[in-house]
């Protein structure tokens, strides 16, 4: 499947499309989200963490690399912007093949610990309002995700 595309308007249409986006998701599934400084990248995580349940303030993990959120299934937000010459593998698979949900920023800088098959999320500036949201699934599974996630729109 080829990637699909969409705009928003609105933070909180940003929001509710990473809402719906994580209603089709299960323990285990890796979004990558890119996108430059201030695109919108946090705001699709808060998005996400709603949906699952996730009562705790949900913002950037730039300086901890990792943040993990309890919700009806965790999530576990990674930015790997502080990886970008770094070799050691600080234990990514611990999370990409857990009972949670990993959203990860930046993550061409760790591109050899992600898995195969997961879906990317490129969110691009338009204006302070308007986002691109272009959705690129990575194997089959994925494909089906972005189906549903845009049959939920038309």
């Amino acid at each position: 499947m080829a990637l699909q595309e969409m705009k928003t308007y609105h933070e909180h249409e940003t929001k509710n499309v990473a809402g719906q986006l994580a209603s089709l998701l299960s323990p285990g599934d890796v979004i990558t989200l890119e996108g430059e400084l201030g695109s919108g990248k946090t705001v699709f995580t808060k998005g996400i963490a709603r949906y699952l349940g996730v009562k705790q303030p949900v913002t950037s993990p730039t300086f901890t690399i990792i943040k993990e959120y309890e919700g009806d299934i965790p999530l576990y937000h990674i930015d790997a912007y502080r990886l970008e010459y770094a070799d050691e593998d600080i234990g990514f698979e611990e999370y990409f093949y857990s009972e949670g949900i990993s959203v990860v920023e930046w993550a061409q800088f760790i591109e050899d610990y992600l898995p195969e098959e997961r879906l990317e999320v490129t969110i691009q500036y338009i204006d302070n309002a308007t986002r691109q949201l272009t959705f690129t699934p990575i194997g089959d599974y994925y494909a089906v995700i972005v189906s549903q996630l845009f049959q939920s729109f038309a």
